[in-house]
């Protein structure tokens, strides 16, 4: 049975009623001073991508092994094939970052600084 918020708008209070919800609509016809308050849902659980705890590292040799066995899959990219562990792969994605952002500013470790 879920749990419900009401409010009083004779007394000017909010509160909660545990109830059926076959019971709601009697209830609130029988109040009429009593308006339902609309909270929102509480989500629980890793479920959402990004937002969970860390995998780890069955997770991550299970996806490494589906990404062997499709070598041109995304997944593959993220995870690798079988040569290649999870810790690699993360150093090998830092690397390309890294790469990139010297690409954008031209910032090289042989420049001379300019006077």
């Amino acid at each position: 049975m879920p749990t419900y918020t009401f409010y009083n708008e004779d007394e000017d209070y909010q509160y909660e009623e545990f109830m059926a919800m076959a019971k709601l609509d009697e209830y609130k016809k029988n109040n009429p001073n009593i308006r339902q308050v609309f909270t929102p849902i509480a989500i629980a659980g890793d479920h959402i991508m990004g937002a969970g705890p860390k995998t780890d590292s069955g997770f991550n040799e299970n996806m490494q092994r589906i990404g062997a066995a499709h070598p041109g899959s995304p997944l593959a990219d993220k995870f690798g094939g079988s040569t290649m562990s999870h810790q690699e792969i993360k150093t090998r994605n830092a690397i390309n970052k890294h790469a990139k952002k010297v690409e954008r500013s031209g910032w090289s470790a042989n420049k001379k600084p300019t006077k």
